[in-house]
């Protein structure tokens, strides 16, 4: 990873910041996406001491913006793509739970408009700088909890129904197949798109955040029964960096190894549908175009 440049999101706590932290122990300079100030100066003056090179040598950064707006993705893929000549690794990792339901102001579900849009629309948004880049690789967390989930495409805000374990289950479906189409179109560019299952891991993830609200029981029982954060981050560090997954796309990892995902994940259908239903989301048609 010696000179790689990285893009995180959701990189200053968790496995997002354990996996920056191993990505940097290895040479790679890492671009943060962040929103809490204090996380990400604490995260910074890790990655620096992690580095094995000087600070003048590797100047690690960070970029802000909520990840639950599409405007925001989107001026901050801007911003990257102004700034940065090449990225050679996205890491679509930031996430959320949420036990009530809650409305962007721009009329998202925040659940979906956070795990899932935010992972297409920053995508997207850094898609010619990727393309000149390759190779490239693009890696999206999801979960093995996609397993017990659907799509009702009638219904992709969750206002006939919510539960906060049902909407997180499907965000992650939709990750991985978001995944599977990147991967599809992207056939043959030089920028491959896998996703992975961290396992059960002990952070802050589902933990109130003020009116930001949270998920205090998926909060409770990841700090009960989690692993650690470095051990859920290391199928994010492998896809990133391993020679053996260079030319591997549209695959679905555990533990540093390929594993199907659910049948309505492996749905070709379904994974075009959503994402004709998220173009419209965000303003744009069914283009041509590869990302």
């Amino acid at each position: 990873m010696e000179r790689k440049v990285v893009v995180i999101t959701g990189g200053t706590s968790g496995i997002g910041q354990a996996a920056a932290v191993a990505l940097a122990s290895l040479g790679a300079r890492i671009i943060l996406i962040a929103r809490d100030a204090e996380r990400a100066k604490a995260t910074l003056a890790q990655l620096r001491e992690t580095s094995p090179r000087s600070e003048q040598d590797v100047a690690h950064s960070v970029y802000w913006a909520d990840l639950s707006r599409v405007a925001e993705v989107k001026r901050v893929a801007q911003e990257i793509a102004a700034a940065e000549p090449r990225i050679d690794v996205l890491i679509n990792n930031a996430g959320g739970i949420f036990a009530r339901r809650q409305v962007t102001p721009e009329g998202l579900e925040r659940t979906f408009a956070t795990n899932h849009m935010s992972y297409f629309v920053l995508t997207e948004g850094l898609r010619e700088r990727l393309l000149g880049s390759t190779p490239v690789r693009v890696i999206n967390t999801a979960s093995d909890v996609h397993r017990g989930a659907r799509l009702d495409f009638d219904d992709l805000q969750s206002e006939k129904e919510y539960s906060g374990f049902g909407v997180y289950a499907k965000s992650k479906l939709c990750n991985v197949l978001f995944t599977r189409e990147l991967a599809r179109r992207l056939a043959g560019s030089g920028v491959t798109a896998n996703c992975l299952h961290p396992g059960v891991v002990a952070t802050r993830f589902g933990q109130d955040r003020g009116q930001d609200g949270g998920d205090p029981s998926a909060a409770s029982f990841l700090r009960s029964a989690g692993i650690p954060p470095e051990e859920g981050a290391q199928t994010i560090v492998y896809l990133a960096s391993s020679p053996e997954v260079a030319q591997v796309s549209g695959q679905y990892f555990y533990q540093c190894r390929a594993k199907a995902p659910s049948s309505e994940a492996q749905d070709d259908g379904t994974a075009q549908r959503l994402r004709r239903e998220t173009l419209r989301l965000v303003g744009g048609g069914e283009e041509s175009r590869g990302a």
